[in-house]
């Protein structure tokens, strides 16, 4: 064989092989994980993602695992950050940073419009603060999806529930120290339990209660399965689950297919934020035909209630999270 057909297969051989490995940089699947059960809203909008996804022809198949199949959400940031898995639709816990104890800031906002302006719109000084923590770990951010107001699931009528007085009652609270000393500066004692232990502990009586779900889920959670007799409405703070995805697999992606995943995921959200909208006074009266009692502070009393956790609880996140963060966030919030 001389020089040149030598040169020739050579080259024939390279450009091929880096054809194939092109394609199979181009034909990629991705795993998705999240929290909520498998036939709750939220997983059916992470079916959608994937669905839209393969419609888009584009080389890119996500495969969704619902309900705690790759973990809970307490873990899920960690194992994105590293990789492990690429996708994830859940809250993201302080747990690896203490700055991300803003997240549960109570009384942050104020109703559904705040949720849009301040927590959805991913230009907001809310998801710059987020993105620029998340960076740290190579974890990018590509949606948010508030739920609703969060509300205490009791197995009884906490005592005094309308004021700060003693509750005579025990919950459960999210590894969050701010939520902690929140709902202790309302009156309850509180228990740290991830949300896996949540069910059987209300059950077992570990806990008379726990603060952790919006109307819809508490219905779908915990009416359905007749546990829990009361829902306390204090609309401290929001149910958050964040669309979040791993850096290094979006780097893997072409262009295209980034594209067409955040579309996916926009819409999602989108369409995520109008279900719960429309459908929170739904789920209220679910709750109520299915025997619960739902109890709402009156305006007088839910403006005491802001006040007395805004004067008690921000100045003390200072240490958590930072006095340059909070800072930001009120400005923003006031418009300043």
């Amino acid at each position: 064989m001389n020089i040149t057909n030598f040169t020739k297969i050579v080259t024939v051989g390279a450009l091929g092989a880096l054809m194939s490995t092109s394609a199979m940089a181009e034909d990629t699947t991705l795993r998705f994980a999240g929290v909520f059960p498998i036939d709750h809203q939220g997983t059916k909008m992470m079916e959608q993602v994937a669905a839209d996804v393969a419609a888009a022809d584009v080389g890119l198949t996500i495969n969704v695992f619902p309900a705690n199949q790759l973990g809970s959400g307490e873990a899920l940031f960690e194992d994105v950050a590293r990789g492990n898995i690429d996708l994830a639709a859940a809250f993201i816990y302080a747990d690896t940073d203490p700055r991300l104890e803003f997240l549960s800031m109570p009384f942050l906002v104020g109703g559904w419009e705040d949720m849009d302006t301040i927590m959805r719109d991913l230009d907001s000084e809310y998801n710059q603060i987020l993105q620029e923590i998340t960076t740290d770990y190579g974890v990018k951010i590509l949606a948010q999806n508030p739920e609703g107001f969060v509300g205490i699931v009791a197995t009884q009528e906490p005592t005094n529930w309308n004021t700060f007085e003693d509750k005579g009652m025990n919950i459960r609270v999210w590894s969050s120290n701010v939520v902690k000393s929140m709902v202790e500066s309302l009156g309850f004692q509180a228990t740290t339990m991830a949300w896996g232990d949540i069910f059987p502990a209300i059950q077992s009586g570990i806990v008379d209660g726990a603060i952790c779900c919006t109307k819809t889920a508490t219905y779908s959670i915990f009416a359905q399965s007749d546990v829990g007799t009361h829902f306390v409405e204090y609309n401290s703070i929001s149910e958050l689950t964040t669309f979040y995805a791993s850096q290094r697999s979006l780097d893997k992606l072409t262009e295209e297919q980034r594209d067409v995943l955040q579309t996916a995921m926009t819409k999602a959200s989108d369409d995520f934020f109008a279900y719960n909208r429309e459908n929170d006074e739904v789920y209220a009266q679910r709750l109520i035909d299915s025997g619960y009692t739902i109890l709402r502070l009156n305006e007088e009393e839910q403006a005491a209630m802001a006040a007395h956790v805004q004067e008690e609880i921000w100045p003390l996140m200072a240490d958590s999270v930072g006095q340059d963060i909070i800072d930001r966030l009120l400005a923003a919030k006031n418009g300043s």
